[in-house]
């Protein structure tokens, strides 16, 4: 019987093998262990060494919108930390860069090693504490990072057409949907763009693109104790401050949860660092069902890789539930 090999959409390496490969490109003292953290969006694994100093290891997966721009995330961390702010910043390689690739059978895949966010689990979403430090070191981010921007040579900018038409498109792409179902995601696209169009005057900054209140632990100890120390800055980019912010608010609301309280801890942390524009503040209900969209839309992409049961039909037809709701209940007034 004649064996052919297939090509591979994707693939996770052994911990062993990344341990060696981290051994290789980074100097790290004596030998290290490695663990997979999570097989997800990325592929992280934690890293320690003898002497039990801990790093995560992160390797990017391919994504529809192309691939992860490593070069402005690890750029845009070092100038945060070399600012004082709380963050996981890269680990240089051997050689001096901030990232470096592997090579699987699927292709070159980008790795990043990070220093290890030192404290507990952030809980944004049950402690008004956790959720006001959540708020102040992203306004601390936001404070500091017109310096940065005049520079940044981003891949992705977070724009109507990265937040609401591509995961559209990706959405649409789905077998089984209704023509109704259909129809109402892209009547609600085309409102939800008209609205942000409308909207003058938003600011616009280096975004974390994912600040949802639980990519962040909460330092126990030392000079940073009870910060947020902030990481998973992959989904990052130059964008609208309200849609920074309202990544918080859309997972305070999320699946039926009713966690306003700690919106409001969140923005009220916010506030003590910097002033808030009423544009923006105001613009972030928009953004909820605008964050909604993108979200659905990056699980649309991953169908090939996770298979089509993984997103069905109905869940979908859920989520526009979910949006029109807000829309009906927060924004109709101002998109009509």
């Amino acid at each position: 019987m004649a064996f052919h090999s297939l090509p591979v959409l994707y693939s996770t390496p052994l911990a062993a093998a990344v341990a060696d490969f981290v051994s290789t490109h980074y100097d790290l003292p004596g030998s290290i262990e490695c663990m997979l953290l999570l097989r997800g969006w990325n592929d992280t694994f934690e890293v320690r060494t003898k002497d039990g100093e801990r790093f995560v290891f992160r390797i990017s997966k391919r994504r529809a919108r192309g691939d992860a721009d490593v070069a402005s995330e690890t750029a845009f961390l070092a100038y945060l930390d070399g600012r004082d702010i709380p963050v996981a910043a890269a680990v240089p390689t051997r050689d001096g860069s901030l990232f470096t690739s592997a090579l699987f059978p699927e292709g070159q895949r980008p790795a990043v090693l990070f220093r290890y966010a030192e404290g507990r689990p952030s809980q944004a979403g049950s402690s008004s504490a956790d959720a006001r430090a959540n708020g102040v070191t992203l306004a601390r981010i936001h404070d500091v990072a017109g310096g940065f921007a005049a520079a940044d040579k981003g891949r992705y900018r977070l724009d109507r057409d990265h937040l609401l038409h591509r995961p559209l498109s990706w959405i649409l792409a789905l077998e089984g949907l209704s023509e109704t179902v259909r129809t109402g995601l892209v009547d609600l696209t085309e409102r939800l763009s008209a609205g942000l169009a409308r909207r003058d005057g938003l600011s616009w900054t280096r975004c974390h693109g994912d600040c949802h209140g639980y990519n962040a632990n909460i330092a126990l100890q030392g000079p940073r104790a009870g910060q947020a120390v902030f990481f998973d800055f992959d989904n990052g980019g130059s964008g609208f401050l309200a849609y920074d912010l309202a990544a918080f608010l859309h997972c305070c609301v999320l699946f039926e949860r009713k966690q306003h309280r700690f919106w409001h801890a969140f923005i009220e942390g916010y506030r003590t660092i910097r002033e808030l524009p009423h544009e923006d503040f105001e613009a972030v209900h928009l953004f909820v069902p605008i964050r909604h969209l993108w979200f659905v839309g990056e699980y649309a992409s991953r169908i090939h890789e996770w298979g089509r049961q993984a997103v069905p039909a109905d869940w979908i037809a859920a989520q526009l539930d979910f949006v029109l709701s807000w829309e009906k209940e927060k924004l109709v007034a101002g998109l009509l």
